[in-house]
This record gives structure tokens, C-alpha cells and sequence, in this order.
């Protein structure tokens, strides 16, 4: 199916079912008109939808029955609830679910016999810059895997994981630009310190992530050899290095994931 004739149907319109629309239509790779979404927020959703240009469904079933791929998006307690009586509606869908922890086995006793994957995707995926972490698991066809491919590695790489791994991944993807944001204020905030306007100390450490991460990704490098490759004996840079180390900061990061994963 040409990418220009699939409809995405959102069930529950949240800041992630947002900014997977968001990335979907201002990458260029579906048309507003074919995003339709329902939320239970009645308000919300035909706010957020007029904002994008995308369709507002009046319910659940209206959703299912206008798309080709189905986003579930609401919370992973309310799966069960929203997604039972939509089961048989299913048949010929391509169904995502973005609800955490809501892995292969657990779509397949609630919606069993349908074509369904689980993927974490994180929210700098509405800017076309995101993750999207995929559940090796699943139970799509060769070509609903190739479509789902398609319509998502222009925004954002794909990850494939066991499920076993999912969680973690998922955390290291989609809480850390939480973590990473934390560390561009205080940057940012050493920045105003010495003089800077807080926009350009917010612009030079938001672009120095984003480079820093393109080298890693794309040139191969390590984070370690990227660091040696600024710090000179006895410099600057190394100096702040060791500033770090002396403050924990490896631990900090290891600890925030430690403390989501529980």
C-alpha cells in the first residue's frame, strides 16, 4: 500500500499520540487528513487534532473502521477496557500499541489472532529525531513489518529488542530525554552564569547534544573515544572531565535508570 493512501488511528490522543502524529505529518510521510484520532477528552482532542489538521473521530469504533494502522495509546491500565470490545474489528489491521508494558503475549490474550506490535517510541520523535524501540515478538506479516518500517524510519530509528529487554531499552529511549534535558539547564544555567543569554546558553548546549549524538550514530564513534578526542593533556576539557567523575556523574545517570527500572 503507497504510504500517501494509509490512515493512522490513534485510540487515546496523549502527548505521545501526539507527537507520533506530529512526526508522521510534518516529516512528510502521511498527510494530516489521513491521522484520525479519538480521545475521551472530547475538548482536547478537537483542539489538538484542529491544530494539526487531523481528523477527530467520535469514538473508538469510528477510529478502527477509518484506519489502516491502529496506534493504541492509552494507558496500559486501560488496554483491556478500550481495546476487548474492538477485538473483531481488528481483522486486517495493523495494530501498534505504545501503551508501556503492554508486550507480545499480553496484546495477544486481549486481542488474540490480530496483527499487533509493541513499540516504545519517545517523544523527540514528533520533531523527526526520535527512537522508536520495537518488540522482536510480535505477530505482523512481512508486509505490515516492511509498512510499519516505512512509515517510521524517515522520523525516527528503529531498535529491535527481546521482550525481555524492552523495558530498559524503552527507559535509556524515552525517559532520558528527561534526564538529558535536566543536564542542557544546568549547562544552560552555568552558561548564564558567566554571561550569557539564557536563549543562546539553551541553543548552544541543545545543538552540542544533538552533534555529539550524530557522531556516535553516524560516524561510529564511542562515547569514549569522542571524549578523548577533545580532551588534551592537561586542557580544559579534561579538567571538567575530571570535575564530573568527582561528582558522580556517571552514577547519577546509571542511578536514574536503575530507579525506573526499579
Amino acid at each position: 500500500m503507497p504510504l500517501q493512501d494509509v490512515t493512522v488511528g490513534f485510540i487515546g490522543y496523549g502527548n505521545m499520540g501526539q507527537g507520533v502524529a506530529r512526526g508522521l505529518v510534518n516529516g512528510g510521510v502521511v498527510g494530516a487528513g489521513n491521522i484520525v484520532a479519538y480521545d475521551i477528552d472530547r475538548d482536547r482532542l478537537m483542539r489538538d487534532t484542529t491544530q494539526l489538521g487531523a481528523r477527530a473521530a467520535a469514538s473508538a469504533e469510528e477510529t478502527v473502521a477509518e484506519s489502516d494502522v491502529v496506534v493504541i495509546a492509552v494507558k496500559p491500565n486501560l488496554v483491556g477496557e478500550v481495546m476487548t470490545p474492538l477485538a473483531d474489528a481488528l481483522d486486517g489491521k495493523i495494530v501498534l500499541s505504545i501503551a508501556w508494558g503492554m508486550w507480545n503475549d499480553q496484546l495477544e490474550a486481549i486481542i488474540p489472532g490480530t496483527s499487533h506490535l509493541s513499540v516504545v517510541p519517545n517523544l523527540p520523535i514528533g520533531v523527526g529525531s526520535g527512537v522508536l524501540v520495537v518488540e522482536q515478538s510480535h505477530t505482523l506479516e512481512y508486509e505490515q513489518m516492511a509498512l510499519v518500517r516505512s512509515l517510521f524510519e524517515p522520523i525516527a530509528l528503529l531498535e529491535t529488542v527481546d521482550t525481555a529487554h524492552m523495558s530498559v531499552a524503552g527507559i535509556v529511549s524515552s525517559c532520558a530525554p528527561a534526564f538529558t534535558a535536566v543536564y542542557v539547564e544546568a549547562l544552560a544555567d552555568a552558561g548564564v552564569k558567566y554571561g550569557l543569554r539564557r536563549d543562546t546558553a539553551y541553543r548552544l548546549a541543545a545543538k552540542m547534544v544533538e552533534g555529539t549524538g550524530a557522531q556516535i550514530i553516524e560516524e561510529g564513534m564511542t562515547p569514549s573515544a569522542l571524549k578523548d578526542g577533545v580532551c588534551s593533556p592537561g586542557g580544559a576539557t579534561i579538567k571538567g572531565v575530571v570535575a564530573l567523575e568527582h561528582a558522580g556523574f556517571r552514577g547519577a545517570a546509571i542511578g536514574a535508570i536503575e530507579a525506573v527500572q526499579g
